[in-house]
């Protein structure tokens, strides 16, 4: 209806503004609070673990048992998990903040983390395995148990997490899930870390004795020889940017080589370490009672 506060005001709808170019996209990280500094050492690799979730999650259960189409959440869960814990606990490549803002964001398993520090529980693979209601007779998982005390022929894999063995102590499963959701992406990260440093520094020592024979051979060509010899040695310098002859850098987060796939975080001397522990307190408690 008509009414004279109306007549001089236009009450035609205007577009909304857009603000997608005024505004970069968030970092899928960032999207509930700013990622603190320190946080791009690991981000990539969280970011890679993140797409293959993903990827997995959408992808056709054809083939797969039914409880083989949630493997990968847990084995993945387990990886990043890991893979933080050892970032900050074990290589002090991360702040405090850094690993207490994966926690807030729920990025890693806290929970699960919580296990990891208990002696005989360094390996774990999920807290579902030890949750007795999980399994009859209030038992856990066969994975759970430790290798000396299985039969030679006895075939170890829970059913939900796809574990070959979590359990401590010596002759444990280095690789818990046999693929490379079990690598210990920490330890591959700082390998490498630590083998560019090392050929950076060697092409910094070779580039002071190197940059004077450059120097002369294109003084000493004229005409296209000086333009050959200056294109030669900026081939030689990309050559070594990209490896050399050692080769380019991995670009994937898992391991490339056998070298890498024997790298863990967790030694069998600590393990063993933690199960004495372990069976001594259960002997305590036994004692107490």
């Amino acid at each position: 209806p008509w009414s004279p506060l109306l007549e001089h005001h236009d009450l035609r709808p205007r577009p909304v503004a857009s603000t997608a170019l005024k505004h970069p996209r968030m970092s899928r990280f960032a999207r509930k609070g700013k990622a603190p500094k320190g946080f791009e050492a690991i981000e990539q690799t969280l970011a890679a673990l993140e797409t293959e979730l993903r990827d997995k999650v959408n992808e056709g259960h054809e083939g797969k048992r039914k409880v083989e189409a949630i493997w990968p959440i847990h084995q993945i869960n387990w990886q990043r998990s890991r893979y933080v814990y050892d970032m900050f606990y074990k290589y002090k490549k991360i702040s405090r903040e850094v690993y207490e803002y994966c926690i807030r964001m729920k990025l890693i398993d806290a929970a699960l983390i919580a296990k990891w520090k208990k002696p005989g529980y360094e390996r774990l693979c999920s807290t579902y395995v030890i949750n007795t209601k999980n399994y009859k007779f209030g038992t856990v998982s066969i994975c759970r148990v430790p290798k000396h005390a299985l039969g030679p022929d006895t075939i170890v894999e829970d059913p939900h997490t796809g574990c070959l063995g979590c359990s401590s102590g010596p002759g444990g499963q280095r690789n818990i899930f046999g693929n490379k959701y079990g690598q210990y992406l920490a330890s591959i990260q700082v390998a490498r870390d630590q083998e560019r440093e090392r050929r950076r520094a060697l092409k910094d020592a070779a580039a002071g004795g190197a940059a004077e024979d450059a120097r002369a051979a294109v003084a000493s060509a004229g005409g296209k020889g000086k333009a050959a010899a200056a294109e030669e040695v900026a081939d030689e310098d990309a050559d070594t940017d990209e490896g050399g002859e050692e080769g380019p850098m991995p670009d994937t987060v898992w391991a490339v080589n056998e070298e890498e796939r024997n790298m863990e975080s967790i030694s069998s001397k600590a393990s063993a370490e933690a199960e004495r522990e372990a069976a001594k307190a259960v002997a305590r408690a036994g004692g107490g009672d």
